[in-house]
């Protein structure tokens, strides 16, 4: 009885360390959930679990495929409603994410800030917020856009939320990027939240990177600065 004693006050000793750290390392956060604050403590652990294990840690290249259908003829949603033209970022690398504000993973828009300042003019980084994964972005697109601005400091630009899985109302871009007779040779969609798609200079998919695979990896800084 006492080791049992023992064992469940060591618990709970260590769930309100972890608590008080959660808040501690998020206590300059803008309008975190609680949940929030947790999950953005946890992704140190999370990056490590996944790296260790590997999961949705898929990396894809193509080198020579070309798309039967032109990335630049496509268009998207910006978050404030404006039309967002793909022809306009011809000639730099381009990065879409499919992102979610209640992830693990969330932390990434972290990582992918500092990738998009690190290669500020050669690359771009479009994020598309969706709902698809245990509805991990219920926020409306002015939220996401707040909590992207205040908690992160994104300065790339963010689409209106819509659906990324493969599925009758899958937005024109994810159409693209996971149909293989349209961009040429790729049929895999995101595995989950922070699944990460490079297109090159000349509209041409090259890279696909799993969720676990850091913004920040040697993986996906040698596909954008390969030639």
């Amino acid at each position: 009885m006492k080791k049992a004693l023992k064992i469940l006050f060591g618990l709970l000793l260590l769930s309100a360390v972890f608590i008080l750290y959660a808040f501690y390392i998020t206590r300059n956060s803008v309008d975190m959930t609680p949940r929030q604050k947790i999950l953005k403590a946890m992704y140190p652990a999370v990056m490590w679990f996944t790296k260790l294990t590997k999961a949705n840690a898929d990396i894809l290249e193509n080198n020579s495929a070309q798309p039967a259908v032109s990335f630049y003829s496509l268009q998207a949603i910006s978050i404030d409603g404006s039309r967002f033209d793909l022809a306009s970022l011809k000639g730099k690398k381009i990065l879409i994410v499919n992102t979610a504000s209640d992830c693990g993973y969330t932390d990434q828009f972290d990582d992918l800030e500092k990738l998009y300042r690190q290669y500020k003019g050669k690359l771009e980084i479009i994020a598309f917020p969706a709902n698809d994964f245990k509805e991990q972005e219920k926020g409306s697109n002015d939220e996401i856009a707040a909590y992207c601005k205040k908690n992160y400091g994104v300065t790339f630009p963010i689409m209106a939320k819509s659906i990324v899985i493969i599925s009758p109302g899958q937005n024109a871009v994810f159409q693209w990027l996971t149909e293989p007779s349209m961009n040429g040779w790729n049929s895999k969609a995101p595995s989950w939240n922070f699944s990460k798609y490079l297109i090159n200079e000349k509209g041409q998919l090259t890279n696909y990177f799993g969720t676990s695979v850091s913004p920040l990896s040697k993986e996906v800084k040698a596909a954008i600065e390969k030639n």
